[in-house]
């Protein structure tokens, strides 16, 4: 899946940036990272308070092949009935963010153009 069609699938939600990671994406919103895009299929952040309901929807865990065994995280599959109904995908990405939100301030990433600047020459650190 492109970006193009990943950024148009999350329309309804919010605009999303989409960012290469892996061999697949990882998708942003306002700077949080709540769902990644591998293999063509969108998997959403999820935790204790919110996976059972991914789960009792149909969705899968990302799984993925570690050095010695599949590493499960705490990203389910897209639900079939999101792709259909933009309410419904409106309804599982707040969720998804909801849980990127809980599980702290480290996942946002710097909006586009306000990164942080390299430490000037003769500024202290």
């Amino acid at each position: 899946m492109d970006r193009a069609r990943i950024e148009e699938l999350f329309a309804p939600f919010a605009a999303v940036s989409v960012k290469r990671m892996f061999g697949g994406h990882g998708v942003y919103a306002d700077g949080l990272f709540f769902a990644i895009e591998a293999g063509g299929e969108i998997y959403l952040k999820a935790d204790q308070h919110s996976a059972a309901r991914f789960e009792e929807a149909g969705s899968r865990p990302f799984i993925y092949q570690g050095k010695d065994r599949p590493i499960t995280i705490s990203y389910w599959s897209l639900p079939d009935q999101t792709l259909e109904d933009a309410d419904e995908l409106v309804r599982w990405a707040k969720l998804a963010v909801e849980a990127a939100l809980r599980s702290g301030p480290n996942r946002r990433i710097p909006a586009a153009g306000r990164r942080k600047a390299p430490n000037s020459a003769g500024k202290d650190g």
